[in-house]
């Protein structure tokens, strides 16, 4: 695979659309669409540069999830806080802002930030840090006008009942699964 032609078809506020034009194993063009959070220079941007934060929470033992409506699929979902780092933020700064913002709780600590991770590589070169922390202090609603998030703390049985029946997000999926099965 070799990508011969990058073209941006589409400059949104909160998301750049772009044509890809690559030369398949055969030698045939095949086209591809794919959006970024960021204004792409040239081919060379693409995957360069991490946008956000996902927060895996938890606090006495418990795991924090948002109840959340995602326009994106029209229904609520099970999700982790997550957000986008504001210009001049460091990563452990945007942690704790979208903890906050998200659910009223701080940060206790940080136990483990993982390097950046692709969120969406079918259709999106995003990337994000999963970030794990102890949180602190009550849950309170600290949300925008434009998000319609329920914040609540779970234990080990609540998350795996919600596991069976409720639809999450793959890496909230993930990290609750891990949670139920080894508590972390």
């Amino acid at each position: 695979m070799r990508l011969i032609g990058f073209e941006k078809v589409r400059d949104g506020k909160y998301l750049k659309s772009y044509e890809l034009t690559y030369l398949n194993r055969q030698g045939a063009e095949k086209k591809y669409e794919m959006v970024s959070r960021r204004d792409l220079g040239g081919p060379a941007d693409i995957g360069g540069m991490p946008s956000g934060v996902s927060v895996v929470a938890t606090c006495g033992g418990r795991l924090l999830l948002l109840r959340e409506f995602r326009m994106g699929v029209n229904r609520e979902i099970y999700n982790l806080c997550a957000g986008m780092i504001e210009p001049g933020e460091t990563v452990e700064d945007c942690i704790a802002r979208e903890l906050y913002e998200e659910t009223g709780m701080r940060v206790k600590e940080i136990k483990k930030l993982l390097p950046p991770s692709y969120a969406a590589v079918a259709i999106s070169d995003t990337t994000t840090y999963i970030a794990f922390v102890e949180a602190e202090g009550e849950i309170g609603g600290h949300a925008s006008a434009n998000e319609q998030i329920e914040a609540a703390l779970y234990t080990r049985s609540q998350v795996k009942a919600l596991l069976e029946t409720e639809p999450f997000s793959s890496r909230a999926q993930m990290a609750a699964y891990f949670f139920v099965k080894y508590g972390c």
